[in-house]
C-alpha cells in the first residue's frame, strides 16, 4: 500500500496538470463553455438568416416602381439612418412577415448603396 507521503507527489503532479491542462486548453487550445458554444451558434445563425434575407429585401427595393429617385434619397440619407429609411420603406419586411428586421434593414441598406 501507498503510504500518503508517497502519493501527495503523485496527487499535486495530477492537480497541477489538471489547472495546466485547463488553462492551456481554454486560453490558446479554443475551448468553450457550453453557454458560450451555443451563443456562438445562436450568433452564426442569426447572421445566417441576414445573409439570406438582405438580398431579398434588396431586389423588393429594386422591384419598386420609383426605385431610381428612391435610391438618390438613400444616398442623400446619412449612413447611419439608412437602416431606418429601409425598414420604414417595408422592404425589410419578408412576405409573411409582419414587421421587418433591423438586422436585415441594415445589410440591405449596405447593400443597396455598394449598388448605386
Amino acid at each position: 500500500m501507498i503510504s500518503y507521503e508517497q502519493a501527495k507527489p503523485i496527487v499535486m503532479g495530477a492537480i497541477g496538470g489538471a489547472v495546466a491542462l485547463a488553462i492551456v486548453g481554454f486560453g490558446w487550445a479554443g475551448w468553450v463553455t457550453g453557454g458560450t458554444a451555443e451563443e456562438m451558434a445562436s450568433d452564426r445563425a442569426a447572421s445566417a438568416v441576414v445573409g439570406a434575407l438582405a438580398p431579398i429585401c434588396v431586389a423588393q427595393f429594386q422591384q419598386q416602381s420609383d426605385s431610381d429617385s428612391r435610391l438618390s434619397e438613400l444616398n442623400d440619407i446619412r449612413s447611419f439612418q439608412r437602416a431606418a429609411y429601409i425598414e420604414e420603406g417595408g422592404w425589410a419586411t419578408m412576405p409573411g412577415s409582419d414587421a421587418g428586421s433591423k438586422d436585415v434593414a441594415k445589410a440591405c441598406a449596405e447593400m443597396i448603396s455598394e449598388l448605386g
